[in-house]
């Protein structure tokens, strides 16, 4: 089997390794100049949390990304299960309860606990979830992980390519390019996020951290190198224009308020990203004119890829077919 998947995002690298693991001969097309030059996953941040996603998303996301789990500590370096927290100031207390009971796989921590987990929050909040069983991983690492796969797979990466997207014979595409595939997916829309990497020598955090607020729901995921990622709006919008004043004076004051010793951090970069997702939020996976389209996977691009990618495996080379219940 030949397949050629158009997009070098998280989902198309995921979806040409499971392909090329089970012996099909690949080669993937991105316009993009480099890797992540042109993919919202650049921008991602990088949270595999399943079971925290719940709070917004249908009960198929946590299920599909339950099963990303342990593909990615295979595929990538530096995969961390050290769970997730989700804090809220005194104020907003109301929003933590009310957010334990749209999630699940939880459990409750006070003031001493959260200083055991996180003793540079220890004092700052007195209580806490814990989501023990979730991970994250730094998305610029795991496509590099994945695209070296790909290379030791014999797998060819051609930047700066706008492939064919019709099907030939003994050929099948897979198309994996987001919004680009507007002009067949009419439904797909797009929903920028804005986000901000910071460098703090002051702060040391070991898991994703989420804030509760009414307007503006903040995330902190460590990486290497005193860093961190701060994210992320939600704005309807395909636009992948710079971030605005307010979204960074929002994205700021939220995490200056987890902990002040981020008002002295460093902004190495700010960033913004266009994720693709149609009306219901959920993924799909379906042929049209020939061609097999993976698309709308929202806010869930690592979280869900590696699930989706195995179903495109299935249907590819064993000839399965899958719900929209199943992805």
């Amino acid at each position: 089997m030949h397949a050629t998947v158009i997009g070098a995002g998280v989902a198309g690298l995921a979806c040409a390794v499971e392909l090329a693991e089970r012996g099909a001969t690949v080669e993937v097309f991105e316009r993009g100049e480099k890797l992540g030059s042109a993919s919202c996953s650049w921008y991602a941040g990088g949270m595999l949390a399943p079971w925290c996603e719940l709070e917004s998303a249908e009960p198929l996301v946590a299920r599909l990304g339950s099963e990303s789990l342990a593909w990615w500590q295979k595929k990538c370096p530096g995969v961390a299960i050290n769970g997730s927290l989700v804090v809220a100031h005194r104020r907003d207390a109301a929003d933590l309860t009310q957010f334990s009971r749209r999630t699940e796989r939880f459990e409750w921590l006070d003031g001493d606990r959260i200083a055991t987990l996180e003793p540079d929050l220890g004092e700052r909040f007195d209580q806490a979830l814990f989501f023990k069983e979730e991970g994250h991983l730094d998305p610029r690492v795991a496509l590099a992980a994945l695209a070296d796969r790909l290379g030791a797979l014999d797998v060819p990466l051609r930047f700066g390519v706008t492939a064919a997207t019709s099907p030939s014979s003994g050929r099948c595409v897979i198309n994996c390019s987001g919004l680009a595939a507007r002009d067949v997916l009419h439904d797909l829309r797009g929903v920028k996020g804005e986000m901000l990497l910071l460098r703090s020598r002051d702060v040391c955090l070991s898991r994703p951290v989420r804030v509760l607020h009414p307007r503006i729901p903040l995330y902190v995921v460590p990486r290497a190198d005193e860093m961190f990622m701060v994210g992320a709006t939600m704005i309807e919008s395909d636009q992948p224009s710079r971030i605005t004043a307010r979204s960074m004076l929002e994205l700021l004051s939220a995490a200056y308020a987890l902990h002040p010793a981020f008002g002295e951090a460093e902004i190495v970069e700010i960033g913004t990203g266009v994720r693709p997702a149609f009306p219901d939020n959920l993924p799909r996976i379906g042929w049209h004119g020939g061609v097999l389209h993976v698309n709308g996977l929202f806010r869930h691009g690592f979280l869900l890829a590696p699930a989706l990618a195995r179903r495109v495996a299935e249907i590819v080379l064993e000839g399965r077919h899958f719900s929209q219940g199943a992805a």
